[in-house]
C-alpha cells in the first residue's frame, strides 16, 4: 500500500481489539480481481475499500463506518463484503453507493461475518466467524440463495473463515482458523450438508487457515495466517507445495490472477503489501469472470 493511504498516529477500534499495543497503519485483505484486471481489496481497520489497477496505480473507493473482511465480485459486477460489524454488504462500483442485503438472520444479528464465495448458480456462501473458537463452537456456515433464501449449514464450527467450492459444487471447504484446519461439507440431494469431516490438519503458526482459492484440477490453495505461507493440496489434501512469503508472517488470503490465471496474488496483511508467485497450475476462473 503506498505511503499516502496509511493511517499513522491513530488507533482504530478494530486495532485495539485485535493487535492491542500496535499501531495499525492498514490490514488488507478480500483480494479479487474484476473483469478488467483490477485488484480490489479492503482494509479491515479503517473501513476502506481499494482498488488497484494492472499498472500497480491504488485508488480508494469508499471509506465507510464498518469493518469490511472478505470480497467477492458478482458476474455483473457489483461487490459483495463480508463486514464483521455490518453484515452482507453490496457496493455499486460505478457510483461507489453502499446497500446492506443481509444483516441478520430471524433478527438474531450475525456473530462476525468473515468470508464469502459465489457458486455458479448464484447462491452465495459466507462464514459467520465472530470469536468463535475451540472454546466456543459456534461459528456458522450460510448458504443466500439466488432467489434470497437464507439457510444455516452448519452451526457448531470452531472459527470458520475462508471458503471455497469444489469444481462440482458439491462439496465446500471451509477454513477453520483457530482448530487449524480445513473441513469438507458435502451437499446433500435436498442442498443441506451431512457426514462433514476433516479435509487436512494444519500445524504451528500464530494462527491458522485463512483464505483459499480452487486450482482447475480440483486442488487447493490454503493462505496460513501466522505462518507466512500458503500451501496447496491436491483434490485428495495431498501437500503439492508451499509458497513462502517474502514479507511477513500474516499471509491471509489468495486470489488467482495474471494473463493465463496461473499468478498467485497473496495479502501480507499485517505488512500492508500484495505479494505474488508465479505457479505452474491455473486457478479456477472466479464468477466474476463467468
Amino acid at each position: 500500500m503506498p505511503e499516502h493511504f496509511r493511517v499513522r498516529g491513530q488507533v482504530s477500534s478494530w486495532s485495539a481489539a485485535n493487535k492491542p499495543g500496535q499501531e495499525v497503519d492498514c490490514f488488507l485483505e478480500g483480494p479479487s480481481f474484476d473483469r478488467s484486471g483490477n485488484l480490489w481489496l479492503v482494509d479491515i481497520p479503517w473501513g476502506r475499500i481499494f482498488k488497484v489497477s494492472p499498472e500497480g496505480e491504488w485508488s480508494l473507493v469508499i471509506q465507510y463506518d464498518g469493518w469490511p473482511n472478505g470480497l467477492k465480485i458478482h458476474k455483473d459486477g457489483r461487490v459483495f463484503i463480508a463486514d464483521y460489524q455490518r453484515g452482507i454488504l453490496v457496493l455499486d462500483p460505478e457510483s461507489a453507493k453502499l446497500e446492506t442485503l443481509i444483516h441478520h438472520r430471524y433478527s438474531e444479528s450475525f456473530r462476525g461475518c468473515n468470508d464469502l464465495v459465489f457458486a455458479s448458480n448464484g447462491d452465495l456462501y459466507f462464514t459467520d466467524q465472530g470469536q468463535s473458537g475451540l472454546h466456543q463452537p459456534d461459528g456458522r456456515v450460510f448458504r443466500y440463495s439466488a432467489a434470497g433464501k437464507l439457510d444455516c449449514l452448519i452451526s457448531n464450527a470452531p472459527s470458520p473463515n475462508g471458503l471455497v467450492l469444489n469444481g462440482t459444487e458439491t462439496i465446500l471447504y471451509v477454513a477453520m482458523t483457530r482448530q487449524n484446519a480445513v473441513w469438507r461439507l458435502p451437499f446433500m440431494v435436498d442442498g443441506g450438508v451431512s457426514k462433514v469431516g476433516l479435509f487436512v490438519q494444519l500445524s504451528g503458526g500464530l494462527s491458522g487457515p485463512d483464505g483459499m482459492a480452487l486450482f482447475n484440477d480440483g486442488g487447493i490453495a490454503v493462505a496460513h495466517a501466522g505462518m507466512g505461507t500458503v500451501w496447496t493440496f491436491d483434490r485428495l489434501g495431498e501437500p503439492v507445495h508451499r509458497v513462502r512469503a517474502a514479507t511477513g508472517l500474516t499471509t491471509t488470503n489468495v486470489a488467482f490472477g495474471g494473463p493465463k490465471n496461473d499468478r498467485l496474488f497473496i495479502t501480507d496483511s499485517d505488512g500492508g503489501n500484495v505479494l505474488m508467485a508465479q505457479l505452474d497450475s491455473p486457478g479456477r476462473p472466479m464468477y466474476s469472470h463467468a
